[in-house]
C-alpha cells in the first residue's frame, strides 16, 4: 500500500445560518439542530454574522459555549453588513476553498425551527438523486400550516400577474405564477426558498457562488437559475420540514403585521434580476406589465371597496425604480 498522504474525505454537510439582530432566534435554530447534526457525523454549522452591532456575537458565542455546541458549530462575526449573498459566502468560501469540503451546503434562515429528521431526509434526497443540484423543505408555520417555498421562476408574465391580481388572468396565466399551488410530493421545481436550501458542492464548483450584487430578495432564485442553465435540476422535498418564521429581520414578507414600505434594496435586487438573466428590453417589458397591472388592481380595490394591504407608496417607488427613471443602466449586468 502507497505511503502516500491521501485526501481527507468530504463532509457530509456545511449549515450556514447568517445572523442581523436576530440573536435569540438564531439561538432557538441552533438548538434545534443540537439533535439534528447527531444523525449526521461530521455535520457543521456556522453562524456568519453581518456585522449586527446589537451584542449578536457577544449572545451567540455565549450561547454556543454554554450550551457545549462548540463541537460542531462555530461563529463568524463580519466586519460589515454586505447583505444575505456576501454573508452566506464569506462561510461557504473558506469551507470550498479547504482540504476537507463539504459534500453539500445548507442555507438556514436563523428564524426557522428545524423539525426532527428534516436536514437527514434533505441529505439522503440528495444521495439518492445525483442529478439534482439543489434542493428545498416545506417551510411551515408553527402550527404545521405550510408555506409558499417552491416557485417559479420571475418573468414579464409573472409580474402581470403579480400587479393584477385577478382572479381570471392568473387562471390564464397559470403556467407563469410565481406561487403555485404547494405541492405535496417531492416535485422539480424552478427554484426554492433560500431559508431552507441545500446545495450540492459541484454546482458552486460550476456556477460559482451566491452573486454578492444583490442585498437581499432575488439572490436565492438567481442562484437557482444559473445552476438550471449550467444543468443542474431543483426539486421541493417536503419530507423535509422547517417553521419559517418569516420576515423577522426586514418585516418586508411578515404578514402579520401591517404592510411596510419597500426598501430601496428590493428595487435595486428585482431590477439586477431581470436585467441580469433576460437584458434591457424585457426587464423595460416586465416593468410595464406590473405598472399597467398594479395600476387596474388599483382602479378596481376603490371602486370594490377592497381593504389597501399594499406597500405604502407601491406604485410611486416602483415607478421611480423602475428602468424608466433609471439611468446609465447596462444591458446585462454582470
Amino acid at each position: 500500500m502507497s505511503n502516500a498522504a491521501q485526501p481527507n474525505p468530504s463532509y457530509p454537510l456545511l449549515v450556514v445560518i447568517l445572523n442581523y439582530r436576530t440573536p435569540s432566534l438564531t439561538i432557538d435554530c441552533l438548538r434545534s439542530l443540537e439533535i439534528e447534526v447527531q444523525s449526521l457525523p461530521g455535520t457543521r454549522v456556522v453562524v456568519s454574522d453581518n456585522a449586527s452591532g446589537d451584542g449578536s456575537v457577544e449572545q451567540i458565542a455565549a450561547a454556543i459555549e454554554t450550551e457545549g455546541w462548540g463541537k460542531w458549530a462555530s461563529l463568524l462575526p463580519l466586519n460589515h453588513n454586505g447583505g444575505c449573498a456576501f454573508g452566506n459566502n464569506a462561510a461557504i468560501r473558506p469551507a470550498l476553498e479547504s482540504t476537507n469540503p463539504p459534500t453539500y451546503v445548507l442555507l438556514l434562515n436563523p428564524d426557522t425551527i428545524v423539525r426532527p429528521n428534516a436536514l437527514k431526509i434533505l441529505v439522503d434526497f440528495m444521495n439518492e438523486h445525483p442529478d439534482v443540484g439543489i434542493a428545498g423543505s416545506r417551510l411551515e408555520e408553527p402550527d404545521g400550516t405550510p408555506q409558499c417555498s417552491a416557485f417559479r421562476f420571475h418573468t414579464a408574465l409573472s409580474e402581470l400577474d403579480r400587479g393584477l391580481r385577478l382572479g381570471i388572468a392568473s387562471k390564464i396565466l397559470e403556467k407563469w405564477v410565481v406561487w403555485p399551488p404547494i405541492p405535496e410530493e417531492p416535485c422539480p421545481t424552478d427554484w426554492v426558498a433560500g431559508a431552507s436550501m441545500i446545495v450540492r458542492r459541484e454546482v458552486f464548483e460550476q456556477v460559482g457562488l451566491l452573486d454578492e450584487g444583490y442585498f437581499l430578495y432575488y439572490e436565492d432564485g438567481d442562484f437557482c437559475l444559473q445552476a438550471k442553465r449550467a444543468g443542474w435540476s431543483c426539486w421541493y422535498v417536503p419530507d423535509s420540514r422547517i417553521v419559517h418564521i418569516v420576515g423577522q429581520s426586514t418585516g418586508v414578507t411578515d404578514t402579520k403585521r401591517p404592510a411596510k414600505r419597500r426598501p430601496q434594496y428590493w428595487f435595486n435586487s428585482r431590477r439586477r434580476f431581470f436585467i441580469k438573466n433576460y437584458g434591457l428590453p424585457y426587464t423595460l417589458l416586465a416593468d410595464t406589465l406590473w405598472i399597467v397591472g398594479f395600476s387596474l388592481w388599483r382602479m378596481r380595490r376603490i371602486i370594490q371597496r377592497k381593504p389597501d394591504k399594499d406597500p405604502p407608496y407601491m406604485l410611486n417607488d416602483f415607478i421611480r425604480n423602475s428602468v424608466y427613471r433609471q439611468r446609465n443602466l447596462p444591458t446585462n449586468q454582470p
